[in-house]
């Protein structure tokens, strides 16, 4: 009889979905189950002036180093600007180069040989948040992610909600009177900026321009300790931005009338006053016959919105019934 050696067989890579979060400044890549479960995580500083190109060469890299470990059965991907959801092409970026009408659902498709969806980054980390954070429990959920602009995104019966072709929901664009001012002019990181130098001109005595001092942008991260400090200044500027917002947010609550909205982005790391200044806002612009409103919640996933609402798209994907959505 022959000699046998005695191998160990390698074990089998384990099935896993990938939830994919192209923005412009990180890329993330995680793996995990069709429920939004995260097992593992890669992040990436992206390199602008490498642009589109250098994002995807960092995902294909990152695809062949995870092949060995992970059978993947499905992609889902939140692209941070405007997508051709049925298609799965890229508009354009408004941060990144060489995106513009890129195949993405395509290109991956050929690349990874497995279902892919495609999406824009607030509508994923609407459902991310709505499935498995600060939205669990509550139908309709309304998201808004307050960053350097403003976005959006709605889910009901679990399920992101679109409108006619090429229709979202862009609470930023939704405008606060007829002069032109909308939600994210107002209320964008940007914006909160913006009016944070203007006050401060006037009122140098302030702890706010005294933290703000020499700064030309970013002012907004300032806002919370000076708050800490009883602040005038920093009150009367997040009143005036929670009113805006929540003005904006009465129109959502009005037409849609969500269970439960949700404020993410860097602005809400304002944490509770933000929140709750929202909350009294809104119940004012609120017609009588729908008070008290929506909850307002702050949300709760951070910077695993986008990953976990990218896995809950490719669970979808995965989904015989998929198509009738």
């Amino acid at each position: 009889m022959p000699f046998m050696a005695d191998v160990q067989p390698l074990p089998a890579p384990a099935t896993a979905c990938l939830g994919i979060e192209i923005g412009g400044t990180k890329l993330q890549i995680v793996s995990g189950n069709g429920d939004g479960q995260i097992r593992t995580r890669h992040r990436f500083t992206v390199d602008r002036t490498r642009g589109g190109s250098g994002i995807r060469a960092q995902i294909e890299q990152c695809l062949a180093d995870l092949r060995p470990q992970l059978q993947l059965s499905a992609i889902g991907v939140g692209f941070g600007g405007p997508v051709d959801r049925e298609t799965g092409r890229i508009r354009c970026s408004h941060q990144i180069e060489g995106w513009d009408e890129f195949p993405l659902l395509e290109w991956l498709t050929s690349l990874a040989q497995v279902p892919v969806t495609v999406e824009n980054d607030a509508n994923t980390a609407a459902l991310g948040e709505a499935k498995c954070g600060a939205g669990v429990g509550h139908d309709p959920a309304f998201y808004v992610t307050l960053g350097s602009g403003v976005g959006g995104g709605l889910v009901a019966d679990g399920a992101i909600y679109h409108g006619a072709k090429p229709g979202e929901a862009e609470i930023g664009h939704v405008r606060l009177n007829m002069a032109g001012d909308t939600v994210e002019s107002l209320c964008s990181g940007w914006a909160v900026d913006r009016l944070i130098r203007q006050r401060c001109r006037n009122r140098p005595e302030t702890v706010l321009a005294r933290l703000c001092a020499g700064l030309s942008s970013g002012e907004a991260i300032h806002l919370t300790a000076a708050l800490q400090r009883d602040d005038s200044l920093a009150a009367d500027i997040l009143e005036e931005t929670a009113r805006n917002l929540a003005f904006g947010l009465s129109h959502v609550t009005h037409l849609f009338h969500p269970e439960v909205i949700i404020l993410g982005g860097g602005l809400a790391n304002v944490g509770e006053p933000l929140r709750a200044a929202v909350q009294r806002h809104l119940a004012s612009f609120i017609m009588t016959a729908f008070q008290p409103g929506p909850a307002v919640r702050l949300a709760t996933l951070g910077e695993d919105a986008v990953p976990v609402g990218a896995l809950l798209l490719a669970g979808k994907c995965l989904q015989p019934d998929r198509g009738a959505e």
